[in-house]
């Protein structure tokens, strides 16, 4: 496994291997690996001859000076696992690389609308800092394919949006998310939970899988559904932060051609943002034929 953190040699490398007919996978992640990211890493194998695998916090997607403090680095575990499972290249830039001019002066990417709806609309560029970066790494690394989970279900949108609009010809696979054995969605930030929060935090999944179980009983009133979903997570000890019902495909709201729906949940618990969702069809009833 080689470990490349300056951007001129992994194109020198990236190039060679081109030349020799391989192709190129690319799984951007933030660091602090677990399953859920090696889920990822898997599925590109089973995609690509060559894994690229890039681990950089990104400055310009958190909106917080302290977020991006507290966001955990463990680059040479990470390093460690990657190598167990045969990942070939690593990229590890740091912000001076990736941003040699500072953020201020940095070109930057945006997707209008899906950008600044939802998450977007309480996490002000956030998702310009997401499309910033993935289009540096896509452009950087040239892959194939891409991997992202689908945990991240705005962001995911959001990219591969940007990746038709800007004609990048490369294939996003969305992965589905990995869970813990309680239930709990795999994040870097559940490292974050001291022990007894670790113990509350599966509510946020089991009061998504009500949320849905109630729309799957017939119940379509999406704002009191809404409150009463964030009544029960405040009985848990978490503090609701958004709670949306949506158009799977759009991210709009549930319209009559609405076929699929997407829980969109978020609280917080102690330091951590806890993020999850899920997709449900929803039951269209057919209209009965009046006979002749």
């Amino acid at each position: 496994m080689q470990t490349i953190s300056d951007i001129s040699s992994l194109r020198e490398q990236i190039a060679l291997l081109k030349r020799e007919g391989r192709t190129i996978a690319l799984v951007p992640t933030m660091g602090n690996l677990h399953e859920g990211h090696l889920t990822l890493v898997r599925k590109a194998k089973e995609h690509a001859d060559i894994v690229v695998v890039s681990i950089f916090v990104n400055p310009m997607q958190f909106e917080r000076a302290d977020d991006l403090n507290n966001y955990p680095r463990t680059l040479d575990n990470d390093l460690s696992i990657l190598n167990g499972e045969g990942v070939e290249l690593v990229f590890t830039p740091t912000p001076e690389i990736m941003y040699p001019d500072g953020l201020d002066k940095q070109t930057s990417v945006e997707v209008p609308g899906l950008s600044h709806m939802l998450e977007g609309v309480s996490r002000p560029g956030h998702f310009k800092g997401v499309a910033t970066i993935v289009t540096k790494l896509f452009n950087i690394v040239r892959p194939e394919f891409a991997c992202f989970g689908e945990k991240d279900f705005q962001q995911l949108a959001v990219i591969k949006q940007m990746t038709e609009d800007l004609c990048f010809g490369i294939k996003i696979i969305g992965v589905p998310t990995v869970r813990e054995l309680d239930g709990l969605a795999m994040s870097s930030r559940n490292g974050l939970l001291t022990m007894d929060e670790r113990q509350r935090a599966p509510v946020l999944a089991k009061t998504m899988r009500w949320v849905s179980s109630q729309i799957r009983g017939g119940r379509n009133d999406y704002s009191s559904l809404v409150e009463d979903a964030e009544d029960q997570l405040r009985a848990a000890g978490l503090h609701p932060d958004e709670i949306f019902i949506r158009d799977a495909k759009t991210l709009l709201t549930i319209g009559e051609e609405t076929s699929q729906a997407v829980i969109l949940i978020s609280a917080f618990l102690g330091k951590a943002r806890l993020i999850d969702n899920q997709v449900l069809e929803l039951v269209v009833e057919e209209k009965e034929q009046e006979q002749v």
